[in-house]
């Protein structure tokens, strides 16, 4: 029997909803900060996927200029009717004093690869949206109600309130359908309709350790709801000792006539550390209904498994992905993600050196605004990424290489840069917490010329090395203290932090002269 190996989208890919159409099926995924939009992955057989589109790809529909860390995009919800797909999202702008600026959109498109539209504003009551197709024609949006007052429950509660398409708008009444249960944090909405009954589904106990999944029912779609009475129907909660951790944050899709399948965020921690670098990740479980009308996993009792029997479906594996990129093509591979805002000649080029990634530098790894960095996903605790650099800097405030990024306030660097005293030279720097420091005892003097760069890690130990030229038969010698992978987690970082590690290629000028660096190729390699 075939099987569903967990996670199924390995490496911050949190906040899944899973959606069908005809024989195949789709995962939309939270990018939060990174751009662009929306990670969307395809499977035809629940088994394999692969990267099929990242539609928030311009400014017109995703402006992210200035978002804070962990803002951006939280939880969108992907459907398809009427011959098209919806995809609906948040894009947060701040979260402070409990104060959440959170507009929500709505973008159509006729295919998963686009073209998507611009997007049609609906409202900004709360985060995580999500559409509702009904059985007579009807559309419904649900998101959390969001309450910043002082000794109120932030987590206010699940609206609802119809959208017309003919309009481009929402309409009618404002309804509260359900305020949560004693685990708190409701959030995550998603409606399905099942023997005539309406399923509310949400994500409760917040989206760390103590995550899970409720559910309740409706015979009216605006309620009253009654609760599941074996909630949560899902969560690691009470099992430390689990593989899939945090596990909540779901959604349902149906598998032919009479298979149901759930996508649900999980984490994975170094073990006796309670950290996970990856971020948070997708899994499926097989579930099913009871006689009573109540949904549980197939098996049995409500907690996560890392091995689930998939459905009856042909095989259908994708082609292998390189895991080297020798920037021989116009376009950045489909792996890579930029901050906040997309890449465009001003700051990146493929065409000004064929064969190489120019970056110009621009500002520090600190900034909201306007960073030179270019970066994809960790999705092992254990790997070796690799890049060949070419940067001539003329001072200290030049500086371009290998970060290893959480976010502004939490990255390690190694880099090439200048010194007064020694000149062209190697160097490490590290923000912990928005604490800067730079490990090495000294810098390392380099002479003229490229400069390969290494980062390894193995569970919490992260090591960098570098060696000089273009061979790649010479010995790596490593740089600088073995330092805490751990640290670029959701566990360790201070303040919202929903994301997970990234390997980046970037280059800054703090004078403002934008000196450009080289990068020649970039590799990343999961260790067993």
């Amino acid at each position: 029997m075939t099987t569903i190996r967990n996670p199924v989208l390995n490496g911050f890919h949190p906040d899944p909803s899973i959606c069908r159409s005809g024989g195949d099926y789709y995962i939309a995924c939270s990018t939060f900060e990174w751009f662009p939009g929306v990670s969307i992955h395809h499977s035809r057989d629940l088994v394999h996927w692969r990267l099929a589109a990242r539609p928030l790809d311009r400014i017109s529909q995703l402006d992210m200029k200035g978002n804070m860390d962990s803002g951006g995009v939280w939880a969108p919800c992907l459907t398809h009717a009427d011959g098209k797909f919806w995809l609906i999202y948040t894009d947060v702008k701040t979260t402070r004093g409990g104060f959440k600026d959170c507009p929500n959109y709505l973008v159509t498109a006729p295919d998963i690869a686009g073209p998507w539209s611009d997007p049609i504003f609906l409202n900004s009551s709360g985060f995580d949206p999500s559409l509702f197709h009904d059985t007579d024609g009807r559309k419904w949006l649900v998101n959390m109600l969001n309450d910043h007052r002082i000794g109120r429950n932030r987590f206010a509660g699940i609206l609802l309130q119809e959208y017309c398409p003919e309009e481009g708008k929402l309409v009618g009444p404002v309804t509260n359908i359900f305020q949560g249960t004693e685990l708190g944090f409701t959030e995550g909405p998603h409606l399905y309709k099942h023997d005539g009954l309406y399923y509310l589904m949400t994500a409760e106990g917040g989206t760390g350790y103590d995550h899970a999944v409720t559910v309740c029912r409706s015979r009216e779609i605006t309620g009253p709801y009654e609760l599941d009475p074996d909630n949560p129907m899902l969560t690691s909660r009470h099992n430390r000792d689990l593989e899939l951790q945090k596990s909540g944050h779901a959604s349902l899709v149906k598998v032919g006539n009479d298979q149901w399948y759930l996508a649900h965020l999980c984490g994975r921690p170094i073990r006796g550390t309670g950290r996970c670098p990856l971020g948070r990740e997708t899994a499926l479980q097989k579930v099913e209904w009871t006689d009573d009308g109540w949904l549980r996993l197939t098996g049995g009792g409500n907690e996560p498994l890392t091995e689930v029997p998939a459905p009856a479906l042909p095989p259908s594996p994708w082609p292998a992905q390189d895991e080297r990129d020798d920037f021989d093509n116009l376009e950045l591979a489909s792996c890579f993600m930029t901050l906040r805002t997309p890449a465009n000649e001003s700051w990146l080029s493929l065409a000004a050196r064929p064969g190489f990634l120019r970056l110009f530098g621009r500002q520090s790894l600190l900034s909201q605004h306007d960073q030179s960095l270019v970066a994809r996903r960790a999705d092992s605790l254990r790997y070796r990424a690799a890049t060949l650099v070419e940067f001539e800097p003329t001072t200290h405030q030049q500086m371009a290489g290998l970060v290893v990024y959480y976010n502004t306030a939490n990255w390690a660097y190694l880099h090439i840069s200048y010194d007064e005293r020694v000149g062209r030279c190697l160097r490490i720097g590290v923000m912990d917490n928005r604490r800067y420091d730079e490990p090495m005892e000294r810098d390392i003097a380099l002479d003229e010329g490229p400069v390969q760069l290494a980062v390894r890690t193995d569970d919490e130990s992260l090591q960098f090395s570098f060696r000089p030229g273009k061979a790649e038969n010479e010995k790596w010698t490593a740089v600088g203290p073995v330092l805490d992978a751990g640290k670029l987690s959701d566990e360790y970082v201070d303040g919202p932090a929903f994301t997970g590690t990234f390997i980046g290629l970037c280059c800054q000028d703090l004078t403002g002269s934008a000196r450009p660096a080289d990068f020649d190729w970039f590799e990343y390699l999961p260790q067993k």
